[in-house]
C-alpha cells in the first residue's frame, strides 16, 4: 500500500512538473490559434465566456500555492530577484518566477517521496530518511543550479561575442548611421545572447526610454565587466557630445585583448584541473600495468 501511494504521489509530481514545463508552449499555440482565427468567428460568439481548461482551474492554483510555500521557506528570496535571475539566464520567454518556485517544490517533494520509497524497499529506516532528505534537497536546489549555469554560460557567450559586435557598431557609426541605426544593423546581421540584449535595449529606446537608461539596464541584466565599460563609455560620450565611433573602436580593441587574456587564463588553469582526474584514474591504471607483472613474478618466486 505504501509503495502504491508513493508511486501515485511521484507520478503526480512528474505530471505537475511536465505541465509547468510545457505551459509556455501551450500558451503560445493558443495565442497563435486565436490570432489565426481572428475575424472569422461570428459576432454572436464574441461575447461567449472563454473556456476554462483543467490546467487553469486546478494546476495553475496548485502551482501558485507551491510557489508561495517555497517563498515562505526562504524569506530572503523574492519574486523580483528570481525574475531578474531568469532574465539574466535568457529564460524569461520560457518560464516565470512562480513556475521556477513551483518546479523547486515539485522536484523536492518528488525526490523526498522517491527516496522514502527506495529506502523502505531496502528495509532500513535510517537509509530511507537520509536518502529521502538528500534527494529532496537535490530537487530543491536543482532548478537554481540550472539557472545559475545558464547565467554563467550566457555571460561567457556575451564576452566572446562583444568584440565582433563592437566592431560592427563602429563600422556602422563611421559609415554615417546613428547609434540606434547601428544597433538595428547589429540585430539584423548577428545573433546570440548579446544581440538579444541589444534588441531588447533597442526596443526600450523605441518606446521612449532614454539611451543611457536602456544601456544601464542592459549592463545590469548581463553583469559583464566589458559590457559595463562599454555602456559607461557610450553614456559619457553622450553627455560630453564626443564622437562615438572612435570610442567604439577603442572599446572593441580593449574587449578583444580581455578575451585573449581570459582564454590564456583558462589554458593555464587546465593542467591544474586535469591533476585530480589524472591522479585518481590514470596513475592507478598505469601502476597496475607497469608493476603488476613484476609483483606476480615476485610472488611466484616464493
Amino acid at each position: 500500500m505504501l509503495l502504491l501511494l508513493g508511486g501515485l504521489l511521484f507520478g503526480a509530481a512528474i505530471f505537475l512538473f511536465a505541465e509547468t514545463a510545457t505551459q509556455p508552449a501551450r500558451q503560445r499555440r493558443e495565442l497563435l490559434r486565436r490570432a489565426a482565427s481572428y475575424g472569422s468567428q461570428p459576432a454572436a460568439r464574441a461575447i461567449d465566456r472563454e473556456r476554462v481548461t483543467f490546467a487553469d482551474r486546478v494546476i495553475a492554483p496548485a502551482l501558485k500555492a507551491v510557489a508561495r510555500f517555497i517563498l515562505r521557506l526562504s524569506p530572503r528570496t523574492t519574486r523580483d530577484s528570481i525574475a531578474q535571475r531568469i532574465l539574466a539566464a535568457g529564460l524569461a520567454n520560457k518560464i516565470t518566477a512562480d513556475q521556477l518556485l513551483a518546479a523547486k517544490g515539485v522536484l523536492a517533494g518528488g525526490g523526498f517521496l522517491f527516496g522514502l520509497l527506495v529506502g523502505s524497499a531496502l528495509g532500513k529506516g535510517q537509509t530511507a530518511l537520509v536518502l529521502s532528505l538528500g534527494l529532496g534537497l537535490l530537487g530543491l536546489i536543482g532548478p537554481d543550479f540550472f539557472v545559475n549555469s545558464r547565467i554563467t554560460q550566457r555571460r561567457e557567450q556575451v564576452q566572446a561575442a562583444l568584440p565582433d559586435a563592437l566592431d560592427l557598431l563602429a563600422v556602422s557609426v563611421e559609415a554615417g548611421l546613428a547609434f540606434d541605426g547601428a544597433v538595428a544593423k547589429l540585430t539584423e546581421y548577428m545573433d546570440g545572447p548579446l544581440v538579444e540584449e541589444f534588441a531588447l535595449t533597442l526596443n526600450e529606446m523605441r518606446v521612449g526610454e532614454s539611451r543611457a537608461e536602456a544601456l544601464r539596464r542592459m549592463a545590469a541584466r548581463v553583469d559583464v565587466q566589458e559590457l559595463s565599460s562599454f555602456v559607461r563609455a557610450v553614456v559619457q560620450a553622450d553627455n560630453l557630445g564626443t564622437s562615438i565611433g572612435q570610442i567604439l573602436r577603442v572599446q572593441a580593441a580593449d574587449s578583444r585583448i580581455r578575451r585573449q587574456l581570459a582564454a590564456e587564463e583558462k589554458a593555464m588553469k587546465a593542467p591544474i584541473k586535469m591533476l585530480i582526474p589524472t591522479a585518481v584514474f590514470i596513475l592507478p591504471a598505469t601502476f597496475i600495468v607497469i608493476l603488476g607483472p613484476a609483483i606476480l613474478n615476485w610472488g611466484k618466486g616464493f
